[in-house]
């Protein structure tokens, strides 16, 4: 997701309205997409950011050195209430045990009139992931797909943010593209097992594996191909 969440980065930014003399959070960092751009904006010294994955906090630590990294969930940030100006979650909501106790805690954890935001992948829709499951339904109609998740469908996300108790909600839509060089190095992650695509695949016996792996080289072609994608995006105010 690398080449596609360094795209979101600046989006979801300008969309919160991050600025220099902000003091902000990054809720579920990663290795640091997003954390980067923040810090290109507001400087180290300034931004939060909290990751559950030892892995994925360690990487942001060496990424990003003046960085306060902490390994906490979004359910439980181990912040005081209203210690920030902006508090931001990419491509998280729907990777959360609890999304509306995720979202209540960074509401919590900002300034009353201060801006939480985030963006979920449009799984239900335009996806990086949408060639995928494409295929995968025209094998198996009954493969379980990510539309489910939350914030995926439009609207939901802003759904969210109402019941977790943000003021002012307003939905914006980013788009990015990304591009793949060959069918290979599309195709390659899906084998590691990683996230529902990932242990999808996984779950296959090799000649069904075979089979969606084709359908998927029909469908995209040798490459190079690029891959148009859009993630729903919520802001709303913290009282």
């Amino acid at each position: 997701m690398g080449r596609y969440s360094t795209q979101l980065a600046p989006q979801l930014a300008d969309f919160a309205g991050v600025r220099e003399g902000m003091r902000v959070v990054d809720v579920g960092c990663g290795p640091g997409a997003l954390t980067t751009e923040l810090v290109s904006r507001v400087g180290a010294a300034a931004v939060t950011a909290v990751e559950p994955s030892e892995s994925f906090a360690a990487a942001a630590r060496e990424r990003h050195p003046g960085v306060e990294v902490h390994e906490a969930t979004a359910e439980a940030l181990p912040f005081a209430n209203g210690a920030f100006d902006v508090a931001l979650a990419q491509l998280v909501v729907h990777f959360m045990t609890d999304p509306l106790a995720g979202l209540g805690e960074m509401a919590r954890v900002t300034r009353r009139g201060g801006v939480v935001a985030a963006c979920v992948w449009d799984h239900a829709g335009e996806g990086p992931l949408t060639p995928f499951w494409r295929a995968a339904h025209e094998l198996d109609p009954s493969a379980h797909d990510e539309s489910d998740l939350a914030g995926a469908r439009e609207g939901h996300l802003v759904q969210l943010f109402e019941e977790a108790g943000l003021g002012d909600v307003t939905q914006g839509v980013l788009g990015v593209t990304a591009e793949h060089p060959t069918f290979d190095d599309w195709w390659e992650p899906f084998t590691l097992g990683v996230g529902p695509a990932g242990a999808y695949a996984a779950s296959l016996t090799a000649e069904h594996r075979e089979e969606l792996r084709a359908r998927c080289r029909a469908r995209l072609g040798e490459g190079p191909f690029s891959i148009p994608s859009r993630a729903w995006a919520a802001r709303g105010v913290a009282a």
